[in-house]
């Protein structure tokens, strides 16, 4: 199955911010910040249909998020993942004494993620706690 290489933003949105108020357990929100914005380019690169789970990785981790059409554009090499538990599992953990991480520029894997679930975010969090993923 074909990887392809991006450079990965995070950032808040709306959907976000609003998911987030409704609580951080519902499926608002993994359907919110589950995701990852990519270019019609890259999806054709990678080979997946939009609304397909993908797994993202980098140097600090790896974490399945859904797939979607980026909202800003075009931007072939770039992708978006709303900040939120997904984005932390590849972004730089290190905030160098600011209390928040690097949440741009980050390298990154994409590669199909067939029969891997998008866990919800209590799952994801727990889960990464006890090193299970």
């Amino acid at each position: 199955m074909p990887k392809i290489k991006l450079n990965l933003i995070t950032g808040r949105t709306i959907q976000q911010g609003v998911s987030m108020e409704g609580g951080k357990e519902k499926p608002a929100y993994t359907a919110a910040c589950g995701i990852i914005e990519l270019d019609p380019e890259d999806f054709k690169k990678l080979g997946v249909y939009r609304n397909t789970n993908v797994r993202v990785t980098s140097e600090y981790g790896s974490v399945v998020v859904k797939a979607v059409d980026a909202t800003q554009g075009p931007h072939p090499g770039l992708g978006w993942i709303p900040m939120g538990p997904w984005a932390n599992m590849v972004v730089n953990p290190n905030t160098y004494s600011t209390g928040m991480p690097t949440f741009k520029g980050t390298p990154v894997e994409v590669e199909g993620a067939k029969g891997e679930p998008v866990w919800d975010s209590l799952t994801l969090v727990t889960k990464a706690c006890r090193g299970e993923l």
